[in-house]
């Protein structure tokens, strides 16, 4: 079934403290954002790509996806203040009437069968996100003192991509925009309506590169995936 994704790259990924935005970052050679792109880009489902950047980042943006041959991205939009105001930029220049993904650009690993699962479920029932299960023990803390041990069973790590009906993810942004509410992500702003989300089991390799540590194991899950070819 086809799809349209949001990638919200604009982010200075500050915590990776690599100086420009993290998703022009290599790994084995090529940046990241590339990585994630030729996902979506080798999907036949996906219809196009829809960009969110900040305006410094446009030309080396452009030339990367003329470098590599990326032909699904439809648009490029400004990134705004917060990923949150990235995404509704995405949002409006949709072309689907249909499931509209969003999904993060420093998410190389994604597979396309999650994808695939995420998108007849949002189909079916509306909205649906990647996540798996906690396996750490989990422990609610005030002021450097645990207060409580969290029962994990119920737990689960949310990922990218979300997946929506177009129609429920504007009007979960809309909602928030007339609350001035920020959310984490865009499942938190569809709870509000409130209207259900449902999980589909995904996997713990569809990290996000955040710290300079994720990138020791990006490699590992590259020599991983190529080992398993």
């Amino acid at each position: 079934m086809a799809y349209e994704v949001i990638i919200p790259a604009a982010g200075q990924g500050k915590r990776m403290g690599a100086g420009k935005n993290k998703l022009l970052l290599e790994l084995n050679d090529v940046p990241v954002l590339i990585h994630t792109l030729r996902v979506f880009e080798q999907d036949p489902q996906c219809e196009g790509m829809i960009l969110a950047i900040s305006p410094e980042d446009e030309e080396s943006f452009r030339k990367l996806l003329e470098r590599y041959n990326i032909q699904k991205v439809s648009s490029l939009v400004y990134g705004g203040k917060e990923r949150q105001h990235s995404v509704y930029n995405g949002l409006m220049a949709a072309s689907t009437d249909d499931v509209i993904l969003v999904h993060d650009g420093a998410r190389p690993f994604i597979d396309i069968k999650f994808i695939h699962e995420l998108v007849e479920v949002a189909k079916d029932d509306g909205a649906a996100v990647v996540a798996v299960p906690v396996k750490d023990t989990i422990k609610r803390v005030q002021h450097n003192e645990v207060v409580e041990t969290v029962d994990r069973s119920s737990l689960w790590a949310i990922q990218t991509p979300q997946a929506f009906r177009i129609s429920i993810l504007k009007e979960a942004h809309k909602r928030a925009q007339e609350a001035d509410f920020l959310g984490t992500d865009e499942a938190s702003l569809v709870e509000r309506l409130p209207y259900p989300v449902k999980i589909v089991e995904g996997s713990y390799d569809n990290i996000k590169l955040t710290t300079k540590e994720d990138l020791y194991f990006a490699e590992a899950i590259l020599r991983k995936t190529k080992g398993e070819k």
